[in-house]
């Protein structure tokens, strides 16, 4: 089986696993892991911030952001395809008591300077006002789209300016800075606070990391808790973490892998595919008379697994337990699917 649902799916390498199991470990909740400090002393470094906290998925860090920078009833701007919109189960409607103003991004996967000045709101006595600013990076429904640093700086420069705080969904950030060859200190230093996966393209087995200014992780440490996620003895997951942050330069690899997919899967008649920035291939089946759905079906019987992605659009995500030669096979297995039912 080839399973290319998402990079979420990796299994942690026999160097995480004994990561884990001689981990030094505490009690993080009252700050005493080493483990679990040290990964967030790492991390925030990596991304130029200030401090960083560790939280169990990346649904979380972003939700915590949201609540620490907006109050209830504001509303958060946020793109209409963005995963914090999509596929957070309303999360920052009901954890945070806040309203979607939603902007379409396009295919450029961020606001224009006036966009973000257009759907900004002020507080007034009838207004509840803007509360924070979202950014994603890579954006994932919109095909693993890396987002230049010059989009990104620009964005969050009008939001400034206007007193509004930028939150970057970075679940994977790195993946955008490999294919744009861009620093990550340099790519989130205009936003105020980023979340980054440890589990997805990084292959750790769990948890993403918040980073932003130390007042804000310490607010941010209390709402991980009031969420549910303060965690004791974390060293454990927290060790594959810092194994993880090793695996950056190496992202390279399945953003090949993914170029070699979409050219092959293009050539297979009735499928159109657009060359991938990263590792997210995005196949429209409609032209070979395939819905999603059908296509997946026909995939999984041939022991290639995706997911849909819309009504015609099926999203196959390459990672590091898919080799070249996966994923060759996967186009061989996909050409002789459709082009013999």
């Amino acid at each position: 089986m080839i399973d290319l649902r998402s990079d979420t799916v990796t299994l942690p390498s026999d160097e995480m696993r004994e990561a884990a199991r001689d981990a030094a470990v505490g009690d993080d909740v009252y700050g005493d892991d080493p483990t679990v400090n040290e990964l967030e002393a790492r991390a925030a470094e990596l991304v130029g911030k200030e401090a960083a906290l560790f939280v169990p998925s990346g649904t979380m860090g972003n939700q915590i952001a949201a609540r620490v920078h907006a109050d209830p009833g504001q509303e958060a701007l946020v793109d209409e395809k963005a995963h914090v919109y999509k596929w957070e189960v309303g999360g920052f409607a009901q954890l945070s008591g806040l309203q979607i103003r939603a902007y379409d991004a396009g295919e450029r996967a961020a606001p224009t300077p006036a966009q973000v000045r257009d759907h900004a709101r002020e507080e007034s006595l009838h207004v509840a006002g803007t509360g924070v600013l979202c950014l994603e990076n890579t954006h994932n429904a919109r095909g693993g789209v890396a987002v230049p640093k010059a989009d990104i700086d620009a964005a969050a420069d009008a939001a400034r300016d206007l007193g509004i705080p930028v939150h970057l969904d970075g679940a994977r950030l790195f993946n955008a800075c490999v294919a744009l060859d861009e620093d990550p200190t340099a790519m989130v230093e205009r936003v105020d606070t980023v979340m980054c996966c440890l589990s997805k393209g990084l292959g750790a087995p769990v948890g993403s990391i918040l980073a932003g200014p130390e007042a804000f992780i310490e607010e941010a440490v209390r709402v991980r808790k009031q969420f549910g996620g303060g965690m004791r003895q974390a060293g454990l997951i927290a060790a594959p973490g810092l194994v993880a942050l090793d695996n950056v330069d190496r992202l390279a690899d399945d953003h090949a892998n993914a170029t070699v997919l979409a050219e092959g899967l293009d050539a297979v008649s009735g499928l159109s595919v657009p060359t991938p920035d990263t590792n997210i291939v995005v196949v429209d089946s409609e032209g070979a008379g395939l819905t999603a759905e059908e296509f997946v079906e026909l995939c999984d019987d041939v022991g290639v697994l995706g997911g849909t992605f819309g009504r015609y659009h099926t999203r196959f995500t390459t990672n590091l337990n898919v080799s070249r030669a996966d994923v060759e096979r996967a186009v061989d297995l996909v050409a002789d699917a459709v082009e013999s039912r």
